[in-house]
């Protein structure tokens, strides 16, 4: 039986792309080098800040990293200046979350954002319906790394195999199986179903909603 939901941020709870491709291309600016589509950050996004500047600056045209250390680090004051630029959440969540709750299924958050940014992201977007926002730090390891989740099912109380992990990249999927949850890609976020099912999802979800249906009809004794 499914006590607990555990969601990825970017790409599955928040629409993010616009406002990472803002950041980052400022930043970009700042140095002299070329913009990135928005839709790059579809595949610079799950694997932290971090990992996506060092993708984005590539791309941009320092091959060397020259400005990473400084440009991680705008990144990240920036963002906890203004996490909410362009930020929405998708269609259906809201409902879908409240729809959970009302089951008596507990709620969080696992997402390699850095966790100030996350912690805001979420009382904005969402105010008090999730019991735990966990964001990337140096006090754990960040995904795919089971970690995460797993604290916050030892914080829950409940084990592994009654918790729901929902993201929407092969990070995600990997981080859901690594910690033995019922792993569910969201199809409505950054990747497609040929990543997501080759990356371990027992199932992959088309809209926020149907996660209501998966939490009872696939995953209860």
């Amino acid at each position: 039986m499914i006590k607990a939901c555990i969601f990825d941020l970017d790409g599955t709870l928040a629409d993010t792309l616009e406002s990472m491709a803002y950041v980052a291309n400022e930043i970009m600016q700042k140095y002299g080098l070329k913009t990135l589509p928005t839709d790059n950050f579809r595949y610079y996004s799950g694997e932290g800040a971090d990992m996506l500047m060092q993708r984005a600056l590539k791309d941009a045209g320092d091959k060397e990293l020259i400005h990473y250390e400084e440009g991680r680090r705008l990144y990240r004051e920036m963002f906890a200046a203004d996490p909410m630029y362009k930020v929405v959440p998708y269609e259906g969540m809201p409902e879908t979350l409240k729809e959970l709750k009302k089951r008596g299924i507990r709620l969080a958050v696992c997402s390699n954002k850095p966790h100030p940014a996350a912690v805001k992201v979420i009382a904005q977007l969402y105010g008090d319906d999730f019991d735990m926002v966990l964001g990337q730090s140096d006090a754990i390891r960040r995904k795919p790394a089971p970690d995460g989740p797993l604290m916050i099912a030892g914080k829950f109380g409940v084990r592994p195999e009654e918790c729901m992990y929902v993201g929407d990249t092969s990070t995600d999927m990997k981080t859901g199986k690594a910690a033995g949850m019922f792993t569910v890609g969201a199809l409505w976020g950054f990747r497609d179903r040929e990543e997501l099912n080759a990356n371990g999802a027992d199932l992959v979800a088309e809209h926020p909603t149907d996660l209501v249906m998966i939490s009872e009809e696939y995953c209860n004794d």
